[in-house]
C-alpha cells in the first residue's frame, strides 16, 4: 500500500497542494520526491491515488490520478461508549477502535469517572483517529463525539435497538443478532454503579459479563466491540 495522507478538503483528479503537518510528514519524514506514488483520503469513504509533482519548503504539490472505493468498513454501525482512560491509554483505545472499524467513540461521564476530557483533549483523540486510519487503510474516519453524561446517553432514543454494556457478575450473553447496528458501553475503573446498570437495563440495554477477570477500560471496550461485531 502506498504512503497515505489525510486532506481535510474535497478531492478529485487534478493537482492538490498539501501544507502543514501532512506536507512535513510527506517531505521530511517519508522523504517522498517528484514521481513517487502516494494515496490521499479525506474521510468520504474513497481514496485517491496520486503522484508527487513538486516538493517545496512549506508545501507539496501532488497530482490525483484516480478515485478508488475499497470495501474496508463494517456493514453496520458500531458505536462504542466508555470513560476516557488516563494518559496514553486513551490514545491506544481510539487507535484500536479505529482499526476494528468502529463508527463512533462516545466519551462517558459516569459516577466513578476520573478523567473529564475537555474539547482540546477530544480534538487530540480525533487526530489519533486520523493517524490510525492512515495506517490501517480506513477511508471513513471514526467520529470522536462530545462528552456525554451516562443517564442521558443510556436513555437516548436515537441509539440502535441492540445495546450492550459490560458489567462484572452479569450472565454471559450470546449478543445476537450479529450484523445489526449496535451500541456498546463499558464503565470506568471500578465499573458502573448498580444504579447506573439498573438505569440502563430499564432503557433496554443488555448487561453481560466479559469473563472472570476484571479488565481495564480500554481492554473491556475492545473485547466488547469485537464480540458484538462478530470479528
Amino acid at each position: 500500500m502506498a504512503d497515505r495522507f489525510y486532506v481535510n478538503s474535497p478531492l478529485a483528479p487534478g493537482p492538490v497542494v498539501l501544507d502543514g503537518p501532512e506536507a512535513h510528514h510527506l517531505a521530511v519524514v517519508c522523504r517522498l520526491r517528484p514521481g513517487d506514488a502516494l494515496c490521499l483520503f479525506n474521510g468520504d469513504g474513497r481514496q485517491y491515488p496520486a503522484t508527487v509533482r513538486e516538493v517545496a519548503r512549506r508545501a507539496v504539490t501532488v497530482e490525483v490520478t484516480g478515485i478508488e472505493s475499497p470495501e474496508r468498513e463494517l456493514p453496520f454501525r458500531l458505536l462504542v461508549a466508555a470513560p476516557v482512560p488516563k494518559g496514553d491509554r486513551a490514545q491506544f483505545l481510539v487507535e484500536k477502535l479505529t482499526e476494528l472499524g468502529a463508527s463512533a467513540f462516545v466519551p462517558l461521564s459516569t459516577t466513578r469517572s476520573v478523567v473529564q476530557p475537555r474539547e482540546a483533549k477530544l480534538d487530540k483523540l480525533q487526530r489519533y483517529v486520523i493517524e490510525a486510519s492512515k495506517q490501517c487503510g480506513r477511508n471513513v474516519l471514526m467520529e470522536v463525539c462530545p462528552l456525554r453524561e451516562w443517564p442521558a446517553f443510556c436513555r437516548d432514543t436515537q441509539l440502535p435497538v441492540l445495546k450492550v454494556l459490560a458489567h462484572p457478575g452479569s450472565h454471559f450473553s450470546a449478543l445476537s443478532p450479529m450484523g445489526a447496528n449496535v451500541a456498546v458501553a463499558v464503565g470506568p475503573e471500578g465499573g458502573f454503579t448498580e444504579e447506573e446498570v439498573a438505569l440502563a437495563v430499564g432503557a433496554g440495554w443488555q448487561a453481560t459479563s466479559l469473563g472472570p477477570r476484571i479488565l481495564r477500560v480500554e481492554t473491556a471496550a475492545l473485547v466488547l466491540a469485537i464480540r458484538c461485531s462478530g470479528q
